[in-house]
């Protein structure tokens, strides 16, 4: 077998291989030989069929298929001979074929980029530090009394965290505009639903009232005829709402979980769960930090066009299954979805793979067994049976295996903050959540 090699571009390398005519022949024979012993065919007996008829019938579909899997064969031997690593599928194209001469291909694909641990020692990043204090429990108590509370109609005027019932008609130069009226719409004052000016309009009003507001709508409003424009609405209020909390009662607590120990135990409930999630928040932002911080330092690493690909197919199919979608015949998603979506977004995470990965093999880390564990145990604790849910993780091993790559990119991140410089920034119990969301939002 004959290998010549050459790189076209960046990632992309081009396999010249040949193979000997005789390796073909040889397994073409072969099987034409042992098929004969079976093949049927009017006018001969079982096994008896002429070998040159056999050929004659079937040499040249057997030499298609001998073709087909050696180059397959060949491929394989040939990258490992050069030391390569191919990223994604090659495309290869036959350049000679034909019977009696060596048979030739071109196999072209891409390899991975060769990535080295490089210091990120002069990088600072910020770590919150915050407390859940009993002002914070409180406002989440106030959250919960919400959600589980009731709208009650009052017969005083409208005030900001109030809910109004509203006929509305929106005017521009005195005629009625597309989407600018509704009957019996319901508004909470303070929401920022409307546009500027519109909810600031109706607090003083009660139930009964009519006004005449004047507003322009804002300058980047998405709608063309609308942006800046001057406008009117005549408002009509209907009723006036206000919030009624749920009681700090047994039904409240059994609603969140808390069968016995009353108030005290509902408050240390909540505490626990937002200290939880405090910790949370507050990884989720070193982590995006020291990600971001990865992507920075190996900005020139290039990344294969083909693991790409394979990150927007997975994104693209994440997505429409997010929106209640479910694999259908015939839909075409990239159509739908079109990898433009996808692409700002995946070669970033395709880049951040290789270097963890990298980044794995250098420091020698393997999954901390107890922190698998322990993950999946606190996921399983929201459920209403853990030790199911635990069984079940530790008995599908796509699942487990999810639960140790994400253990596994944990460690690095902490492996890498002791290169890297961490500053504590001291901030609110909301501040720091805020922080978190944003770091998980990317």
């Amino acid at each position: 077998m004959q290998v010549s090699l050459e790189t076209t571009s960046g990632l992309e390398r081009r396999l010249t291989v040949g193979v000997p005519a005789q390796r073909i022949e040889d397994e073409v024979n072969k099987r034409l030989q042992q098929a004969s012993k079976n093949v049927r065919l009017d006018g001969f007996r079982p096994g008896k069929v002429p070998f040159k008829v056999i050929r004659q019938r079937f040499g040249e579909g057997v030499r298609r298929e001998v073709i087909g899997e050696v180059m397959g064969q060949t491929y394989q031997e040939a990258i490992m001979q050069e030391k390569l690593r191919p990223a994604g599928q090659p495309s290869i194209e036959p350049k000679q074929l034909d019977a009696g001469k060596d048979l030739e291909y071109v196999a072209t694909f891409e390899v991975f980029p060769e990535v080295e641990a490089r210091d990120l020692k002069e990088t600072t990043i910020e770590r919150h530090v915050a407390e859940v204090t009993d002002e914070d429990v409180d406002n989440i108590i106030e959250i919960f009394r919400k959600q589980q509370g009731s709208m009650q109609e009052v017969e005083r005027a409208a005030a900001e965290g109030d809910t109004v019932i509203i006929d509305y008609l929106g005017k521009k130069d005195g005629e009625p505009f597309d989407g600018g009226a509704a009957n019996d719409s319901s508004l909470e004052l303070g929401s920022g639903r409307m546009i500027p000016g519109f909810e600031d309009g109706i607090v003083g009003l009660k139930a009964g009232d009519e006004k005449t507001l004047e507003l322009s709508f804002p300058e980047d409003y998405h709608n063309d005829d609308l942006k800046g424009a001057a406008v009117t609405f005549d408002i009509t209020v209907k009723a006036v709402k206000e919030q009624v909390l749920a009681p700090m009662d047994e039904s409240l607590f059994e609603q969140y979980g808390v069968t016995e120990g009353g108030e005290e135990k509902f408050r240390e409930e909540i505490a626990g769960n937002m200290k939880r999630e405090l910790k949370n928040a507050v990884t989720a932002s070193v982590k995006k930090q020291v990600m971001d911080a990865v992507l920075a330092t190996y900005e020139d690493v290039a990344v294969p066009k083909a693991l790409v690909d394979q990150e927007i197919k997975a994104m693209r199919q994440q997505m429409f299954q997010q929106f209640g979608g479910a694999p259908a015949q015939g839909l075409d998603l990239e159509s739908l979805l079109p990898a433009e979506m996808f692409v700002e977004r995946a070669e970033p995470r395709v880049k951040l793979g290789l270097v963890l990965a990298t980044l794995v093999s250098e420091y020698n880390i393997k999954p901390d067994a107890d922190r698998v564990r322990e993950t999946i145990e606190e996921i399983a604790s929201t459920y209403e049976d853990p030790e199911e849910v635990v069984n079940y993780y530790y008995s599908n091993q796509e699942q487990l295996n999810a639960i140790e790559n994400r253990v596994l990119e944990d460690q690095v991140v902490e492996k890498l903050q002791e290169q890297l410089k961490v500053e504590d920034k001291a901030c609110s119990y909301q501040e720091a959540i805020s922080a978190g969301q944003a770091a998980n939002a990317n």
